[in-house]
């Protein structure tokens, strides 16, 4: 692993840079983009970082909060019980725009782009959370360079707004997942309708699937809600996903 800095529209990016150590060859190999959830870069990012790059992956772990602070800097510890924290947090996702989110998702591409140990010109996303509409947005702005992109318990992923997620997967060409949890009042069961619908209507290739009696996180290790059963089941989804689409 090596800290890198990508320069943007509106500064200087900090990110982590993964790639295989063994067992993968010399390399060029497929690159993946690893986006953190709302608590940002922490140890448990950064072994799952690991776990893609272990199965042949160069992978690139972004601090999207850049604009607010360096990602040893942005205490992100906290409860979403607690006012003070939340509204933090909720201010943070707020100043990802659409406009802001595809500067950086350019980015975070060129820089992948010009790494040697990069092979091709096209990438997967894995979104958790809040980032997992990063990930459809992504696809959608970079078709041709977004080969495959995952959103596991993803949020507002199909809402009102007229640049709601769905709304964008028209424009993508790449294979899409998404993982739902049925206790998750961030997508709840008519906004995966909405979603779905859209992917139908779309004809973009998807797997969209339910986890049942599951809760808003449960992919991620030490979050609260977190189950082990349903977690592996993501893993096995995503490596199948970007071996499939990455690898071939």
């Amino acid at each position: 692993m090596q800290d890198v800095d990508i320069k943007t529209a509106d500064g200087t990016m900090d990110a982590k840079l993964f790639h295989p150590e063994e067992g993968h060859g010399q390399g060029p190999w497929p690159a993946v983009i690893l986006l953190m959830d709302a608590f940002g870069i922490r140890p448990v990012f950064e072994a799952m970082a690991r776990r893609i790059a272990k199965e042949g992956y160069v992978v690139l772990l972004p601090n999207v909060f850049y604009r607010d602070g360096h990602a040893s800097k942005l205490d992100l510890n906290g409860s979403f019980d607690d006012e003070p924290f939340r509204k933090r947090i909720y201010a943070l996702i707020g100043g990802l725009t659409p406009e802001r989110l595809k500067q950086d998702a350019a980015a975070e591409l060129d820089f992948l782009a010009r790494q040697s140990m990069v092979k091709g010109p096209r990438v997967g996303v894995a979104g958790y959370c809040m980032s997992g509409a990063i990930a459809v947005r992504m696809a959608a702005d970079f078709p041709d360079r977004i080969a495959a992109a995952a959103s596991s318990h993803g949020g507002r992923l199909a809402t009102d707004a007229p640049d709601s997620p769905h709304r964008l997967v028209g424009r993508v060409k790449g294979e899409l997942y998404f993982g739902h949890a049925d206790h998750d009042n961030a997508m709840p069961a008519e906004a995966i309708q909405k979603l779905e619908a859209a992917l139908k209507d779309a004809g973009v290739k998807h797997r969209s699937e339910l986890f049942t009696d599951k809760r808003h996180g449960y992919a991620v290790e030490g979050m609260a809600a977190y189950d082990k059963d349903a977690s592996e089941q993501h893993w096995e989804r995503l490596l199948d996903l970007f071996g499939r689409n990455l690898k071939g």
